[in-house]
């Protein structure tokens, strides 16, 4: 080969990598690497908590070039959910997602045992075993927590106010915190109705049921029931699964010419709850929202950012728009959806206060 013909073929091959490593660069954002999340009980539809820590790690993969990654254990222990943790690990997940309080335990082991990766636990703390005055959140760890109190008040005032009078209830899963904020706020909602809406809306002891799991669909499907069958017209149900049996409840009665009202919980549930062939009508009259995708969205951005507020809490909450209704609400009339967006205004302002405890009110 003469000198002039090795000359051309030498300056092709570095045109070629100065053109192929400016192309990499064009595409740098999709080597962000992985970001990862095991999921609870639930899958990643489960219309709760799953989905929406995965529609957050989602939307953040798409915007921010991170690859997201799930893993499901095989059952529900401590040990279960250590085994996934370790594998998203070992596969290089930068940050790690954990929905539910049932990852407290494996967080507090977790963030010392890999203190490269970033943890975030939503609606719980780290703390071994049972013991909560050793809380520990870690410098590669955040725990995020959610005002439920104010989204389920915020979600009572609605009910009230499109129901104006009648029996409302509310059915929970395990009586835990996160889920008893919901009946205190819902109370809260009623009565601030009441007082100063003009309806005239009834929530008793009897209509307020904690089912004990969030998993027993048939057993949420029967109290559901029960309940309407007491003339119950709308209850608001902070239950996973359980509460999908009460939207079945629902569904099966207002097919059959009974119309009733689930108010959901976490998501938009109003999918879930449709009952015509169209899919165009639903049972859900509104959804109690916990705004778990942006949270999660949130803290993968500020990784991205350099910016993770490692070693804290954080409360979402109505001020900072971390809860609230859905954007959409067909089932409430535009004079409620008026009222209700002035109430929230108020709560984001400081001038309405709901209380986080149950003091005062029915149990």
């Amino acid at each position: 080969m003469s000198n002039k013909k090795l000359l051309f073929l030498l300056v092709g091959v570095l045109m070629l990598l100065v053109f192929t490593g400016c192309s990499g660069g064009q595409d740098s954002k999709s080597d962000a690497g992985m970001i990862g999340m095991v999921t609870d009980s639930g899958t990643i539809d489960d219309k709760s908590f799953n989905q929406g820590t995965w529609e957050g790690l989602g939307k953040a993969g798409a915007e921010l070039g991170y690859k997201p990654k799930y893993l499901k254990p095989s059952g529900t222990t401590q040990a279960d959910y250590d085994k996934e943790i370790a594998n998203l690990h070992d596969a290089g997940a930068l940050m790690i997602v954990t929905p539910g309080f049932k990852f407290e335990n494996s967080i507090f082991s977790a963030q010392e045992k890999y203190p490269d990766t970033k943890f975030v636990i939503i609606d719980g703390v780290p703390h071994p075993g049972s013991d909560y005055s050793k809380i520990k959140i870690a410098s590669n760890t955040v725990a995020i927590n959610f005002a439920e109190h104010e989204a389920g008040f915020i979600a009572g005032v609605a009910a009230a106010l499109q129901l104006k009078s009648g029996d409302v209830g509310f059915i929970g899963g395990m009586e835990i915190p996160a889920v008893q904020k919901f009946n205190w706020g819902f109370q809260q909602g009623i009565k601030y109705a009441n007082a100063n809406l003009g309806t005239s809306v009834s929530l008793k002891a009897e209509n307020i049921i904690y089912q004990g799991t969030f998993s027993d669909v048939a057993a949420g499907q029967q109290l559901a029931a029960q309940m309407y069958d007491k003339g119950v017209k709308v209850i608001f149900a902070a239950a996973g699964g359980v509460g999908t049996g009460v939207i079945n409840e629902a569904i099966s009665r207002t097919k059959a010419g009974n119309p009733v009202w689930v108010v959901g919980v976490d998501i938009d549930q109003y999918t879930q709850g449709f009952y015509d062939a169209d899919k165009t009508k639903s049972v859900v009259l509104t959804s109690a929202m916990k705004y778990v995708n942006q949270a999660t969205y949130d803290m993968v951005k500020s990784l991205k950012d350099g910016k993770f507020p490692g070693g804290q809490t954080l409360t979402f909450n109505a001020k900072n728009k971390g809860i609230g209704l859905p954007e959409k609400n067909p089932n409430l009339s535009a004079e409620v959806i008026s009222k209700v967006a002035d109430i929230f205004a108020k709560l984001q302002s400081g001038e309405v206060v709901v209380a986080d405890k149950g003091e005062g009110l029915i149990k």
